[in-house]
């Protein structure tokens, strides 16, 4: 049985620079690149540690007034399938704002404006094998981006299906397990999480990463 006489911990993750010996870089993509680091661990002495170095991205839960979030469908080949998934993109502009950067995927992706946003969660996507991060917002009071104005999509992006999916239903959707996208999923769960606590938790659309990491 848990000592209910102590004090609950608070729990953050915590910035932490361990000395790294070498850096090689093994790869360099279109995207991402692969490296290998050398890092002392103290007692665990100095290991070797391959990953993915990426540039982070954005993700946009867009909620309608009926409380119905904008999914797409969008090939991935990675995985091989079609895949449900929030509006999301790279961090590719170097100095944008990320509230910016969603706002673009947002009219890009799926020709949709927001008058309202918040910050929902912020996540690392594979922590053991890539150091890349996401943001993802909550975005209300939409509106439609006019025809003229819209986006000329390209590559798996031609085609892409819009669904309007209740929040409840998408939230099922990712616990029975149809729904795979890690944006996605994380999303819809943080934004059903944030809607019972009456959206009392979001953050600004402004608040920078950065202060997310404690130090003891």
């Amino acid at each position: 049985m848990p000592d209910d006489r102590r004090p609950a911990r608070q729990v953050h993750d915590e910035r932490v620079d361990l000395p790294t010996s070498s850096t090689e870089e093994l790869h360099t993509g279109y995207v991402m690149d692969l490296v290998a680091e050398s890092v002392s661990l103290g007692a665990g002495g100095t290991v070797r540690r391959e990953f993915v170095r990426h540039p982070g991205a954005v993700a946009v839960v867009a909620l309608d007034d009926a409380e119905r979030v904008a999914l797409l469908r969008q090939y991935r080949h990675p995985v091989r399938a079609h895949l449900w998934e929030v509006p999301a993109g790279l961090l590719d502009v170097p100095g944008e704002p990320l509230q910016h950067a969603a706002a673009r995927e947002l009219t890009e992706e799926a020709d949709l404006r927001a008058a309202t946003w918040h910050t929902l969660v912020d996540f690392f996507t594979t922590p053991g094998g890539s150091d890349e991060r996401i943001r993802i917002f909550l975005a209300r009071d939409l509106s439609v981006v006019p025809e003229a104005d819209r986006y000329q999509r390209e590559a798996e992006e031609i085609g892409m299906e819009l669904a309007w999916v209740p929040l409840a239903d998408a939230v099922a959707a990712a616990l029975a397990g149809r729904i795979h996208n890690p944006s996605t999923v994380t999303g819809v769960l943080a934004a059903q999480a944030a809607r019972d606590g009456g959206w009392s938790a979001l953050r600004p659309a402004d608040t920078p990463w950065q202060p997310a990491w404690h130090r003891d």
